[in-house]
């Protein structure tokens, strides 16, 4: 090996010679200058060796460095190779093409603003413009060189001519401080790898044994140069000052020949892309044609190879290595990883933890441009030159770049001092630095880093992050707009989101740590770098590691050796790019958590080197694909890649054969592979929220899966996955289901389908021999089904769990009595009319849920359950209840134990008259009803019972919960109360109550809820003080007047001293005077203990009270001037102001729930801006449901307070203080996300003595008190406020909201949600989780611990869950009706539209408010509950019917009242479903597609004021007494029908797919409806059978044939009919009823617009007189004229064939007809080449003579494609039909089946008797199964 020897030019700094230590080598023999023994100059040739003993001489390199002398400008250097014997290079672009050289000198390197280092001239400035400033260069591996700040301080050397390759030095200057060889020319680097930084070889010497592993590349960029010092002078303190922990003379070591990332020349692979520092351009590198073998001299030894070395292929290969002394050799000893005092680069680490934005959407600078050329490869001789580009290249990128606005980002000292640094977003750490340096006047001998602080944890910031670029990220991630940012980026209003703390790196006290077991260590969010030393000591014994949440990147490898027991390590919330490497070494590892950091890459972790690894987790990272190594690990059982962003599933996946537990979810994976059948092992799958649509037929090989997770897909069909032998439980909610065949597994217990468009549901009978169904719980709620198969549902024996909620069912078969294990049945939001009277058979039965029906009564048999304790039937028809049948004494046991007969049950006649005591005291034995001793909750809310059908309730002795609420109740029986001792809870509201009995009511000792609102009570008995539980007491919305310090005969709530809740709200005539200090010596003693002996009119003395409402009450007043009522706290909400604000009425209603606890808070406020600018403000701050499990005593409401208090006076300063360009919602914005900020940082500052913050101000010091506990702080609320804004007389409102508090407006009865329900399911809100590194559990919680993705607080989850809101715009109109706000307890359990109708019932919003929040209760909800309803314009008159109406539709009954059936000159309206008759035959949609039909015409008559004559069929005549108000009608009805729910086989045929004209518009979707109308005088005559009115005559039959010429959506009128509306639309000649056509229906046609089409005279058929006739559309669907819909066609109805449903029957045929010839047919794959074609016939050549029939489908099969039409697919079905039918035939021949063998050999026959003995001695079925097999016997 041979030396070079070059001048260094005048502009080289040291860290360009530190980054030229790593080399090439040529492998042909260089030349070196050898120094003589005297003082001469170094000889101008080269050609003479050196020897070894000499080369110590001259290279002390593992000393560490000194000054030299003055005169001395030489610096000791690596040797370097000749240029001349370069072999052959590459090039690869344009602009590397030579170039001649602008000057004789050499090239040196600079960095500038964090761009890649360039080698320029000395002398051309141009040059060194060109490449230093904005030359970028991608380096795909790390090759990034670290500015040390002890470093900068050192001068330049003086420059040296190229032209002389010999030292112009003092002869006295030694060789070894002489200046290094010269540098070569840019060209000649150019397509050489880029040195490496040398504490990233040290770094990557720690793995010894990892050379054959590969390095994945990053893009990075070197630090910018140090300051340039002035030319020729030393600056000798500088050199003396140099920091040698930092920098060590091992970076002057070539170890080896190293690639640009560090790695061995060897590894470097020839698709890595290397750049060189002199180049600043990308080039490409192929290994073979840069290195050749290595030859060295025979006496000259490199003192760079130490023992530790090795040679591989040729090349040096070095690993760590130790100071080499030049007087001595001899091998040196490491120093282990975990002592620190290695080359350990920082940098090189935390360079891999550069926060980039989730999904490769990094944020960009407006100047991080980066150049990148492609480099051709061409032969190149090193003598040539290149061409340099010309420096116009860069004025052009630097004319166009747009101007950045600096930003000001305050930085901290670990004192808290902070200084404020300007910097644009693409500033570096490395160009940050040297300005920290000099403002904060740091020593130049210590070093400082920038760290990062965020959630908690703090880490190291790498030299080539931008701070102010990662800080705008964060702030986007947490919600905030850039021009937010911009705002809060100065001051300290950011540390609770991120802090830039700047400190030293040199003296780092060790965190002290407690631990009390080293078996089992726990280190989590502890903020370590190292290992705690303790924890070395013991490492022996370390079973159990936990370090997750510490910002140490890497693990030392001698700690890790000494873990020879370690079994379970969690690296979890560590921000890793990589895994560790040291992991690989735990040769005991069994478990290894790696989830939730930043890992993109799995290659070099090399996992298979852990081969005992059973558990993987690697959820919520970002991975793409795994390695090629990942089958070797052959014990892996569990593995977890879900939250990542696999587009399919890995390969590698399906040959984890050992695997027993996959969790894929919330990938983007659209289809599993055929090859995951071979996961045979499998026992759990999950696979939620991705987009999966079916699962492959291999899918049937996992015979082992147990539980299968399939939520939130695309799936289709179930078929496949349900027969699955081991199956347990089967979760496939929200997918895509149409149709469910009940063809389960014999060991499927649970089901859960529900959330599909489920129109079948099918029912495949189990092989014989094996129970029909093992299946326990039964979920298909939220569908789409009409009917219930009573062969289906009687085979389910084996059910537990049945819900059909939220279907279309109108009975259910009486096979439910057969399923005798049934424990909870849910039948709720249906059409049912009635229940099966077999419920009675149903002995297990606790749980019966049936609201929300059109029940008119319940079974008699029902009283016959003997278990059943909850009953709701809410929201139905119900007006009797029938009494309890008496029970035969001696069969009394049976009856409750037996099977449920009702042979032994008498029933008695109905009563229909009050009780009486004798009644109840009468018959004993029937009160020995099953039912009267299991009964505890009963609902009953919103039915027709009055007082007579109370009578069988006063039986049900042992009830807790009674729900009477909004009935037909005026007086209750005396003795009502008398058996009901075991009540709880009793709500009576919505009634007409003027009394309560008060005879029993001291009998209720345990009633602690009692509910009496909206009655027309005007007193409150004094008996109500005996209740000594009640907790909670709703008098509200009554008509209360009477004076409440008259205690003796009127209750007052001071003798009530346990009540939590009482609200009076609502009683306008309901005064609280205060009287004079009373005492009760007068009249005797008091008649209570806990008669108050002061003012009986205050509410002080209620101290456990949570919530007391007086608004609209007449309240007293004391000296001061203020309400005597108790204070607002934490805890306490008193509501004291009047339901109007700013001329809207509103009214609230709240409950406290199960948890007894406030955790909803509500604001109303009136604010101003300007005279012309006033508004009002409602909000809802809180959390509805408890708070999950681990957060005993936490206090919710503390934080839902704080937000109240103080969001008006945020909101206003954000108003006052818009900018050009923002609006209300940008206010409304900022306020909830400085709301979110102010909080957290009140939670953390310290307690202090209670201030009082008065409401709307901002308290920049506000501290709780008490403090609060870490459950509160871990806590959150959600926050909804609603901004009414009237300006210059227009009024709009806002709407803002983060969580899951909704806000809902009625407009004309339609409801219109203005809100957004923040779930983490939502697509949208899940890539957005993603994106701020957060993740989204199988169970829905946001990084598996909240339940919403949008709130404030929960600061533990941010930024994945912040307070940004979403925000609607509603410009207010006069239809708009009011506004219904609540929290989830409303919307979990009533829809929208159900909300609003029924808040319309209700004029006053008080008592809308209270309603809704009784229905809330009576349909289930328990948490803390809120609703808000604000009167926008004048309620409705709702007129109930007159009488007893006869659709039985609860939708419908809460509507106004039908109007009645007009007479006269009226109009009428004939509509018909279009191909109806055709959808009946073949479509299974039709069937709840008419329904829904049904409903929206019946709802839309009610607020058009129509009358249904009748129906026949699909069609409907409708009376309407104006001719306008039909027009309305039939307008609304098609344009409403596009937006209906219909099922999915009506959109995928003809007649229901949805069309769009040709401006893109929908204009058609789902069933298609024609419509006439004529106006005239028909003659009235009511029906003998229905009741109801029927018209004939003449105009009848004219308005039914115009009806018949309509096509579907159109509406044809008459001339008459047209005339009308333009007189009245276009105002136009004037009619005789122009002035009685409504006013509400003109303005509703204009608005809604009218297209008219003239038809022209048509001929009516079997009318003499034609008729001429127009086409009506609405504006929006004007469209529809030119779509002209085809005619009747029996194709157009059905749902349409598959062309691939049709392949696969081919196919079918097919293998059928090969097994006739008995061969089997194999499908022949795609030819995609020459090699698998040839493979194919080697493979048709050696089967020639097998039984494999090879044949490829398109040739055997008709032709078929995508445009086939029905009639050729039709053709074909018959065809491939007839074949299969053929081939079975043929089979059947054949092989005959064996019992038909034995018959015709006359062998015997195994006789019945012996099969069933067989049967029963496997045990294997039940004694009714045994029944069914020997009847189906003894039928053969």
């Amino acid at each position: 090996m041979h030396l070079v020897y070059r001048p260094t030019p005048p502009s080289v700094n040291v860290n360009s010679i530190l980054s030229d230590q790593a080399r090439t080598l040529s492998p042909t023999s260089t030349t070196v200058h050898t120094p003589t023994k005297t003082p001469v100059s170094a000889p101008s040739t080269a050609g003479s060796s050196l020897s070894a003993d000499r080369m110590h001489e001259i290279a002390p390199w593992a000393e560490p460095p000194t000054p030299p002398p003055k005169s001395s400008r030489g610096f000791p250097l690596p040797s370097k190779t000749s240029f001349s014997t370069f072999g052959t290079l590459r090039m690869g672009s344009s602009s590397t093409l030579p170039r001649p050289r602008t000057s004789d000198s050499h090239s040196t390197l600079s960095t500038s603003e964090g761009r890649s280092q360039s080698r320029l001239s000395a002398d051309d400035n141009s040059m060194r413009d060109r490449f230093g400033s904005h030359s970028s260069t991608v380096l795909e591996t790390r090759s990034v060189h670290k500015s040390k700040s002890s470093i900068f301080s050192l001068p330049k050397l003086r420059n040296r001519s190229k032209s002389r390759l010999r030292a112009n030095s003092n002869d006295r200057d030694h060789i070894s401080l002489q200046n290094p060889p010269p540098i070569p020319d840019a060209h000649v680097f150019k397509h050489l790898p880029s040195p490496s930084s040398p504490h990233e070889c040290h770094k990557k010497e720690k793995g010894k044994d990892k050379s054959h592993k590969k390095k994945k590349s990053s893009d990075v960029r070197p630090p910018s140069p140090p300051p340039k010092p002035e030319p020729d002078k030393y600056d000798e303190d500088a050199l003396r000052n140099i920091d040698l922990s930092q920098w060590r003379l091992e970076e002057l070591i070539n170890e080896g020949i190293i690639g640009a990332s560090g790695q061995p020349a060897s590894r470097l692979d020839s698709s890595q892309e290397i750049s060189s520092p002199s180049s600043g351009i990308e080039s490409s590198l192929d290994n073979s044609s840069y290195y050749s073998p290595i030859h060295l001299s025979g006496e000259f030894r490199n003192p760079f190879l130490t023992p530790h070395s090795e040679k591989r292929h040729g090349r040096i290969i070095t690993k760590r290595s130790s100071w080499i002394s030049p007087k001595d050799h001899k091998p040196s000893w490491t120093a282990p990883e975990s002592w620190g005092v290695g080359n350990h680069d920082l940098d090189a680490e935390y360079e891999s933890s550069v926060d980039e934005d989730y999904g490769n959407e990094a944020i960009k600078a407006p100047d991080e441009e980066r150049l990148s050329f492609a480099v051709p490869t061409v032969d190149l001789d090193p003598h040539d030159t290149i061409p340099q580009p010309q420096p116009q290249a860069r004025r052009k990128r630097d004319k166009g770049k747009k101007r950045v606005t600096p930003y000001t980002v305050r930085i901290y000292k670990d004192d808290d001092s902070f200084h404020e640094a300007t910097m644009s977003l693409s500033t570096t750490v490395a160009e940050l630095v040297p300005s920290l340096n000099e403002k904060l006047f740091i020593p130049k001998h210590e070093t400082y880093r920038l760290y990062v602080r965020e959630r908690g944890r703090e880490r190291l910031l790498g030299m080539t992050e931008k701070p102010a670029n990662l800080i705008k990220r964060r702030l986007e991630h947490h919600g905030y707009d850039a021009n937010d940012g911009i705002i809060l980026l100065r001051g300290d209003r950011l540390s609770f989101l991120i802090r830039l703390i700047y400190r030293s790196s040199l003296f780092t006290p060790d965190k002290q740590v407690t631990i009390n077991s080293f078996e089992n260590i726990d280190l989590e969010g502890r903020a370590l770098v190292a290992i705690p030393i303790a924890v070395h000591k013991s490492a022996e014994k370390v079973i159990s590691l936990k370090l997750s949440g510490n910002p140490m990147l890497e693990i030392p490898l001698d700690f890790v050796q000494s873990c020879t027991s370690l079994r379970d390590l969690r690296l979890s919330n560590m921000s890793m790019k990589t895994v560790p490497r040291s992991v690989q070494h735990v040769a005991t590892l069994r478990k290894l958590d790696l989830s939730s950091n930043r890992i993109g890459n799995l290659e070099q972790a090399f996992l298979d080197n852990n081969s005992c690894l059973e558990y993987l987790f690697l959820q919520n990272n970002r991975i793409e694909n795994l390695p090629w190594y990942f089958p070797r690990l052959h014990s892996l059982t569990v593995l977890n890649i879900s939250n990542n962003k696999f587009r399919a599933v890995p390969p590698v996946v399906c040959k984890l054969v050992s695997l027993a537990n996959l969790d894929i979810s919330f990938n983007m994976i659209s289809e599993l592979p055929e090859e995951f059948g071979k996961l045979t092992q499998l026992k759990d799958l999950t696979i939620v929220g991705n987009h999966i649509s079916q699962f492959p037929d291999e899918c049937s090989q996992l015979v082992h899966l147990r539980k299968l997770d399939c939520r939130r897909n695309a799936i289709t069909n179930l078929c496949v996955v349900s027969m699955l032998p081991q199956l347990q439980s089967l979760l496939a909610d929200h997918n895509a289901v149409h149709g469910l065949d009940l063809s389960l597994g014999p060991c499927l217990q649970t089901l859960v389908a529900s959330h599909n468009e489920i129109t079948q549901l099918s029912f495949v009978p189990g092989p014989i021999g094996r129970l029909p169904y093992a299946l326990t719980s039964l979920d298909i709620s939220h569908a789409k089904l009409s009917s219930l198969d009573r062969f289906a549902l009687g085979h389910l024996s084996s059910l537990k769990h049945l819900r059909l909620d939220h279907n279309s069912f109108q009975s259910i078969p009486e096979t439910l009595g057969d399923l005798r294990d049934l424990e909870t049945f849910s039948c709720s939001d249906n059409k049912l009319n009635e229940l099966p009277g077999s419920i009675g058979k149903l002995q297990r039965l606790t749980d019966l849920d049936a609201h929300n029906n059109s029940l008119t009564q319940l079974p008699l048999e029902l009283w016959n359950c003997a278990k059943l304790e909850r009953i709701n039937v809410t929201s139905n028809f119900l007006g009797i209840w029938h009494d309890p049948p008496a029970v035969d004494p001696p069969s009394e046991c049976a009856s409750v134990s037996g099977e449920g007969s009702t042979s032994t049950l008498v029933q008695h006649e109905e009563v229909h008259r009050k009780a009486s005591t004798s009644s109840l005291n009468g018959s004993a034995s029937s009160s020995h009803a099953p039912l009267v001793h299991s009964l505890k909750r009963l609902y009953l809310g919103e039915n027709r019972l009055t007082d007579d059908a109370l009578h069988p309730i006063m039986h049900l002795r042992e009830l807790r919960v009674l729900n009477l609420s909004f009935n037909e109740l005026q007086d209750l029986p005396t003795r009502f109360f008398r058996e009901l001792t075991q009540l709880e809870e009793l709500y009576l509201s919505g009634n007409k109550i003027a009394s309560i009995p008060t005879e029993d009511l001291h009998r209720l000792e345990k009633l602690r809820t009692l509910y009496l609102n909206g009655n027309r009570l005007i007193t409150l008995p004094q008996e109500l003080q005996m209740l000594r539980a009640l907790t909670s007491l709703d008098v509200g919305s009554n008509q209360l007047k009477y004076n409440t310090n008259n205690f003796e005969f009127d209750w007052n709530w001071n003798f009530n001293k346990t009540l939590k809740y009482l609200n009076l709200s609502g009683n306008k005539r309901l005064q609280i005077k205060v009287e004079k200090r009373q005492t009760y010596y007068g009249h005797g003693p008091p008649r209570h203990p806990n008669a108050p002996s002061s003012n009986l009119s205050s509410f002080t003395d209620l101290t456990q009270l949570r919530v007391l409402g007086l608004m609209d009450v007449t309240l007293p007043t004391v000296r001061n001037g203020s309400a005597d009522t108790p204070e607002e706290m934490d805890d306490r909400r008193v509501r004291t102001s009047a339901s109007t604000v700013l001329k809207m009425s509103y009214g609230i209603a709240d409950a406290l729930g199960k948890n007894d606890t406030l955790n909803m808070l509500d604001l109303v406020q009136e604010i101003k801006i300007d005279t012309q600018n006033v508004g009002a403000v409602f909000a809802m701050f809180g959390r509805s449901q408890p708070l999950r499990p681990g957060y005993p005593g936490a206090h919710a409401n503390r934080l839902a307070k704080y937000l109240r208090d103080r969001f008006v006076g945020n909101f206003v300063f954000a108003l006052n203080n818009m900018k050009y360009g923002d609006d209300v919602p940008d206010a409304l914005r900022r306020s909830f996300l400085e709301m979110n900020r102010s909080l957290i940082q009140a939670l953390r500052r310290p307690p202090r003595d209670p201030r009082k913050n008065s409401i709307g101000t901002i308290d920049k010091d506000f501290r709780f008190s008490p403090p609060v506990d870490q459950a509160t702080m871990e806590s959150g609320a959600a926050g909804i406020v609603v901004y009414f804004q009237e300006k210059e007389n227009v009024r709009t409102m806002y709407v803002a909201n983060a969580g899951d508090s909704l806000a809902v407006v009625s407009s004309q009865g339609v409801a219109h949600l203005v809100a957004h329900r923040h779930d983490p399911f939502d697509r949208s809100e899940t890539a957005r989780i993603r994106t701020a590194e957060g993740w989204v559990s199988p169970s829905g919680l946001v990084n598996g611990m909240v339940d919403v993705s949008r709130s404030f607080g929960f600061y533990q989850c941010m930024p994945a869950v912040n307070a940004r809101p979403d925000v609607f715009q509603y410009p207010l109109a006069p239809k708009d009706e009011f506004v219904i706000i609540a929290d989830r307890s409303l919307w979990d359990f009533v829809s929208f539209q159900t909300a609003v109708d029924i808040a319309r019932t209700e004029r006053d919003p008080m008592i809308a408010a209270q309603k809704l929040r009784d229905f809330a209760i009576s349909y289930g909800a328990e948490g803390s509950t809120m609703i808000m309803v604000i009167g926008l314009a004048e309620a409705p008159e709702m007129e109930g019917p007159k009488r007893k109406p006869q659709i039985l539709d609860r939708q419908i009954a809460r509507l106004a009242g039908e109007v009645s059936a007009p007479v006269g000159h009226i109009a009428l309206v004939f509509s018909d479903i279009r191909n109806s008759t055709h959808l009946w035959e073949v479509n299974p949609g039709m069937a709840t597609a008419h329904k829904a039909h049904n409903a929206l015409l019946r709802r839309l008559l009610r607020f058009c004021g129509g009358y249904e004559v009748k129906t026949e069929g699909d069609a409907f005549m409708c009376s309407f007494p104006t001719s306008l108000a039909a027009v309305w009608w039939c307008l609304r009805v098609q344009s409403e029908l596009l937006e209906v729910d219909w099922p999915l086989e009506i959109l995928e045929c003809e007649d229901g797919k949805p069309i769009y004209d040709t401006s893109g518009l929908l204009i058609a979707r789902g069933l298609s409806v024609r419509m006439g109308i004529h106006c005239g005088f028909p003659s009235p005559e009511p029906d003998p059978i229905t009741h109801r009115m029927d018209y004939f005559g003449t105009m009848v039959n004219r308005s039914s044939r115009i009806c018949g010429n309509a096509a579907g959506g159109e509406i044809m009128c008459s001339a008459e009919i047209l005339r009308e509306i333009k007189a009245s639309i276009y105002g136009k000649d004037e009619t005789e009823y122009t002035k009685s056509q409504p006013t509400q229906a003109i303005e509703e046609i204009r608005q809604m617009g009218l297209h008219i089409v003239d038809v022209g005279e048509v001929k009516l058929k079997g009318l003499e007189v034609p008729e001429n006739i127009s086409c009506l559309y609405p504006s929006r669907l004007a469209g529809r004229q030119n779509w002209g819909p085809e005619g009747i066609t029996e194709s157009g109805s059905r749902v349409p064939f598959s062309v691939e449903q049709m392949r696969e029957l081919g196919l079918i045929c097919l293998r059928l007809e090969t097994l006739t010839t008995s061969r089997i047919l194999n499908v022949m794959p795609e030819r995609k080449g020459s090699i698998q074609t040839l493979s194919l016939e080697n493979e048709l050549s050696e089967c020639h003579s097998s039984l494999k029939l090879f044949g490829d489908p398109n040739v055997l099969l008709p032709p078929m494609n995508a445009q086939s039409t029905d009639s050729e697919l039709m053709a074909l079905l018959d065809s491939l039909a007839t074949r299969v039918v053929n081939a079975i035939t043929t089979l059947e021949k054949e092989y005959p089946s064996q019992p038909q063998i034995q018959s015709q050999s006359q062998s015997a026959f195994l006789s019945k008797d012996r099969i069933i003995s067989a049967l029963e001695q496997r045990g294997e079925l039940d004694e009714r199964t045994l029944e069914h097999i020997l009847s189906v016997l003894n039928s053969i």
